[in-house]
């Protein structure tokens, strides 16, 4: 799964499920909020170094719309910290505590 979270109002802006973690994954996740949250204004998005953050077709989109890319530096937790967050909570929240049958059926929940 991927993320898009926007650090002003703390929401999910974009996500995305894949079986693998590639750069459409991500691309998915930020095509999204791209539709939910258009702007005119400049926009720093931040990943950690993952393949899936440094693949091509991820840079051309953010390149498409005037996105600024950040990266946390190597081995550097505490730039990801919100996110990181996040995911632990949906995981002890709603992932452990329940088997679900197949994706599909995680995604509409």
């Amino acid at each position: 799964m991927a993320v898009v979270l926007d650090l002003y109002t703390s929401a999910i802006v974009g996500w995305s499920m894949s079986r693998t973690i590639n750069g459409l994954l991500v691309k998915d996740a930020l095509d999204m909020a791209i539709s939910r949250r258009p702007t005119q204004n400049a926009v720093l998005v931040h990943s950690d170094q993952g393949s899936q953050y440094t693949a091509n077709a991820y840079h051309e989109q953010l390149n498409a719309h005037g996105f600024i890319s950040s990266m946390s530096r190597k081995g550097e937790c505490h730039d990801n910290a919100v996110v990181e967050s996040f995911f632990h909570s949906l995981k002890t929240e709603l992932i452990y505590n329940k088997v679900y049958k197949s994706r599909a059926e995680a995604k509409h929940q």
